[in-house]
């Protein structure tokens, strides 16, 4: 078990708490991700935590498969999701790279505070690309913390100290380009929250 399993772990019990606290973004996310999804969709949720998004959308697609590098995450998941009787949500304790998901195989990919948690983003953005249909979507929402100078420091410091995981400062501008770069185009970019640059974007597989 890595650091950053670890220290998910040791979180995912009050991670609905804490996210809660900004119920009104996860509102916004669920409204926007649904205007993109189709009945038929086959969908992958990449580092899906306690499915507070998966659980929501699940009725509105063919089948989602919900992944997440936290075992403990996935337990809390898969609870919500079996006291409401979801029976096309498939929840599994892996990673983008696992060799059971092939290519070509998703409508669409759903990364949700997730991008700048990860060490080589352009790798894993290449991932989604080659296991998305041709023309699949990847839906993603992150705070581009760059954009904010005393709340990039303050995460800086506190991810050296090992409080938090280490957190990519982007700034949109460099968001943008990263994803683009992993050969997506962009179909929409907008900012979700204001105080902490959340931007929520959708990107076409090229």
């Amino acid at each position: 078990m890595n650091k950053s399993e670890r220290y998910w772990d040791k979180t995912a019990s009050k991670y609905d708490q804490i996210e809660m606290q900004d119920e009104q973004t996860y509102i916004d996310i669920i409204k926007r991700t649904k205007t993109y999804l189709k009945t038929n969709d086959i969908v992958l949720d990449y580092g899906c935590g306690t499915g507070l998004i998966s659980n929501e959308i699940a009725e509105y697609v063919k089948t989602i498969h919900a992944i997440d590098i936290s075992s403990t995450m996935i337990e809390i998941a898969e609870k919500k999701a079996k006291e409401r009787s979801i029976s096309n949500l498939n929840y599994a304790h892996s990673t983008i790279f696992d060799e059971r998901y092939k290519k070509g195989s998703f409508d669409a990919i759903l990364v949700f505070h997730v991008l700048h948690l990860l060490e080589d983003v352009h790798i894993a953005l290449l991932r989604m690309n080659e296991l998305l249909k041709p023309g699949g979507l990847l839906i993603s929402a992150t705070p581009c913390i760059g954009e904010k100078i005393f709340l990039r420091n303050l995460l800086f410091f506190a991810g050296r100290v090992g409080l938090v995981p280490s957190i990519r400062s982007f700034k949109i501008r460099n968001l943008v380009d990263t994803i683009e770069e992993a050969n997506f185009s962009i179909v929409e970019s907008d900012c979700l929250k204001k105080s902490s640059q959340e931007y929520f974007i959708v990107a076409r597989k090229t």
